[in-house]
């Protein structure tokens, strides 16, 4: 089993920062790709970034430039650092990890952009 708890979530003025954090304990093994997704109100489940155990990403459109995802494989660790920050990026982040067929998320973290 793996479970993933995320942290850093929080209140930011437009233009502000923030860092998510997402731990992940159990069989830490079997993780390979890592990714943060978010939701907003009304809006469906999005892919934001993603990070292979080799340090590969990926980045969705409107966050490229803004959003830098890494890990820390020691710790068992994935970060997001979001920079510039948009009304637009309110939402629920979640993070993510899939062990063979199985999909793990977390339990969220609600990152609130005032404008």
């Amino acid at each position: 089993q793996v479970q993933l708890v995320e942290s850093g979530g929080g209140l930011v003025q437009a233009g502000g920062s923030l860092r998510l954090s997402c731990a992940a304990s159990g069989s830490t093994f079997r993780i390979n790709t890592m990714g943060w997704y978010r939701q907003a109100p009304g809006k469906q489940r999005e892919l934001v970034a993603a990070i292979t155990s080799g340090g590969t990403t990926n980045y969705a459109d409107s966050v490229k430039g803004r959003f830098t995802i890494s890990r820390d494989n020691a710790k068992n660790t994935v970060y997001l650092q979001m920079n510039s920050l948009k009304s637009e990026d309110t939402a629920v982040y979640y993070c993510n990890t899939v062990i063979g067929i199985a999909i793990k998320w977390g339990q969220g973290t609600q990152v609130t952009v005032s404008s």
